[in-house]
């Protein structure tokens, strides 16, 4: 852990949060904010639409926060929709603990399903990416009566059972740490997943900025400042350091959910991937969710990165609407 800069707001021992001056004018930003405490944590969601509007749940991945999905929640709340978009734990406006440990995929899961349960959302419509995908289907799975519809794109639910999942965890991070600390340039050059979660966990400062001008295709100082301002100095970043560690480590419970509910999932499923994502173009998660979930409809995003929400944002958010409402959605390029 980082010694705590003298400057950091530190609501307890342990625990920051990002002033809210942070957050003052980032551009195309106006939200007000709503807050729930949760197992000792403020965390933060947006609220937008009417309330008894057909709730959807928008929920982030890493590093990025509630801000990846400005350009979706007018487009959704003036369709008459409530949009949902919490900030996990050690994201966005969001409380932060500084150590790692008090991060984990179980209790990311939780939290997020105790905001789902005391706002009371049913009939809701999952939306989920990147990393924001491996939590939210989780939830779904531990609340289905409450979700009616689920969107994925660019994510997964990487599952194992039997002795791989029993070694496929520890020998991660083994291989992580064989990795070792590195620079983003020397991540650059290595371009795989050990590298990328020996970077993000043993680095003092996740380079955010770099990351989503890289990934989301981001030229706008602006829109990089946006992605930075939850982030006053490394102290508020172990959230997002510690994220892509922990996603293997619920390989055989993500079998079970497999197995369990979405192997027999009876609702709307729509698969919306991109075709020029470097994380899951090369893998065949699209094709899991097609081919595992029984009735799962595809769509291809085609000239998009990973970052959909911030490439084709208002896109995709009509697609997300003409899904709720049952009409035809079809596959779409970037304008």
């Amino acid at each position: 852990m980082l010694p705590i800069a003298a400057n950091a707001e530190e609501v307890r021992p342990g625990v920051l949060r990002t002033p809210d001056a942070r957050f003052d004018n980032l551009k195309d930003y106006s939200f007000a904010p709503n807050y729930m405490e949760i197992d000792g944590l403020r965390i933060h969601y947006i609220d937008e639409g009417p309330k008894d509007g057909s709730p959807i749940f928008l929920l982030h991945g890493q590093p990025t926060w509630g801000y990846l999905f400005r350009h979706m929640i007018p487009v959704l709340a003036n369709a008459g929709h409530r949009v949902i978009v919490p900030d996990m734990a050690g994201f966005g406006r969001s409380d932060k603990p500084v150590e790692k440990t008090a991060y984990t995929y179980p209790k990311h899961i939780a939290m997020m399903s105790e905001l789902v349960a005391r706002l009371d959302l049913q009939d809701t419509t999952f939306f989920g990416q990147d990393w924001g995908g491996l939590v939210g289907l989780r939830v779904v799975a531990e609340m289905p009566e409450r979700f009616s519809r689920i969107v994925v794109s660019n994510t997964g639910l990487i599952s194992a059972k039997g002795i791989r999942a029993a070694i496929g965890y520890p020998l991660l991070k083994l291989a992580v740490w064989w990795e070792g600390p590195m620079t983003y340039e020397e991540l650059r050059e290595r371009q795989n997943f050990t590298s990328w979660i020996a970077y993000a966990y043993y680095g003092n400062d996740l380079a955010v900025g770099e990351l989503m001008r890289d990934m989301g295709r981001i030229t706008d100082p602006d829109i990089i400042a946006g992605y930075e301002a939850p982030y006053p100095s490394g102290n508020y970043k172990a959230g997002a350091q510690v994220f892509p560690y922990l996603i293997p480590s619920q390989l055989s419970e993500n079998a079970a959910v497999w197995k369990n509910v979405f192997e027999k999932w009876e609702k709307p499923f729509l698969v919306a991937f991109t075709d020029e994502d470097p994380v899951s173009s090369p893998t065949d998660m699209a094709d899991q969710f097609e081919q595992r979930v029984p009735g799962a409809s595809r769509i291809v995003i085609e000239g998009v990165g990973h970052f959909v929400q911030e490439e084709v944002g208002p896109q995709l958010a009509e697609v997300i609407d003409a899904f709720v409402q049952g009409r035809e959605v079809r596959s779409f390029s970037k304008p």
